[in-house]
């Protein structure tokens, strides 16, 4: 039936521009943001499950900090350490030089003050060994704890390792300590003997701790890769998949707008039959 009232091939042809328009609205958005899913509207589920590993992901960045921090800590309190040994080995060589029954007084006291020296050094590297407020080799030093997890329920902890002066480490090496006597110079090489021994130790423990903390960092870092990269696959948009629909979509508009033109044309042709 030819009507003016209804032309029912324009609301067809309106329809399919409309729905055009609204594909070619949807891959413009993919095209400007990277994602085919940019919003809950876009799929409800999937950018819900994306949101959540973002959030791990994002908190995985305090964990990576804790760790960096809680390793330069570590670190720090191992240059102390390898310093606090290196003196010990000087603090012995002196000794076992003192302990010589034939030395002079000259030289006796010679020796000592350098032991003396090298032992108030041990006290300056140790009270010193400090990093962000913390000291892990001082007495009573800062056990360090770093956040190991995206929800903070699991943390790696590195023990304090006391290499103070009359600390665990040293036993009988304390602030006083001196080697002014044949007989103290004797005494002192087993001291000192037991605390290059116990700082050794000290030593590999704080090593171990260390190297615990960059292998979790490693682990947090390809772990915060992997969720990211799954994050990915859920949301990007395949961009040269998009822009071959953008061409298509673009001539499928440019034909719609045409057909709705000759839809609209049809009514007018029915002033023909009035003439």
């Amino acid at each position: 039936m030819n009507s003016v009232n209804t032309n029912v091939g324009a609301m067809v042809a309106l329809q399919n521009l409309a729905a055009t328009q609204n594909d070619l609205s949807v891959t413009q958005a993919r095209i400007n943001t990277g994602l085919k899913i940019s919003s809950a509207k876009d799929n409800g589920a999937i950018w819900a499950i994306a949101q959540n590993q973002r959030s791990t992901s994002q908190s995985l960045n305090a964990v990576k900090d804790s760790l960096q921090r809680a390793s330069s800590t570590v670190d720090v309190a191992l240059s102390a350490g390898e310093s606090v040994s290196d003196l010990l080995l000087q603090m012995k060589e002196k000794a076992l030089a003192a302990s010589d029954v034939t030395l002079d007084t000259n030289s006796r006291t010679a020796l000592n003050d350098d032991f003396k020296s090298l032992r108030d050094q041990i006290a300056k590297v140790v009270a010193n060994a400090d990093f962000n407020g913390a000291n892990m080799v001082k007495s009573s030093g800062s056990q360090i704890q770093a956040l190991a997890n995206a929800d903070g329920s699991s943390v790696i902890s590195v023990a304090a390792q006391d290499l103070s002066l009359g600390g665990s480490a040293m036993g009988s090496l304390a602030a006083t300590s001196s080697i002014g006597t044949q007989t103290l110079a004797s005494g002192m090489i087993a001291t000192v003997d037991s605390a290059i021994t116990a700082v050794s130790s000290s030593l590999a423990k704080l090593g171990t701790g260390s190297k615990a903390l960059q292998s979790h960092l490693t682990f947090v870092g390809k772990l915060q890769d992997t969720l990211d990269a799954g994050i990915g696959n859920l949301v990007d948009a395949d961009l040269a998949k998009e822009s071959a629909k953008l061409q298509a979509l673009q001539t499928k508009q440019q034909l719609g707008i045409q057909a709705l033109a000759i839809a609209n044309q049809s009514s007018s042709v029915l002033l023909s039959l009035f003439r």
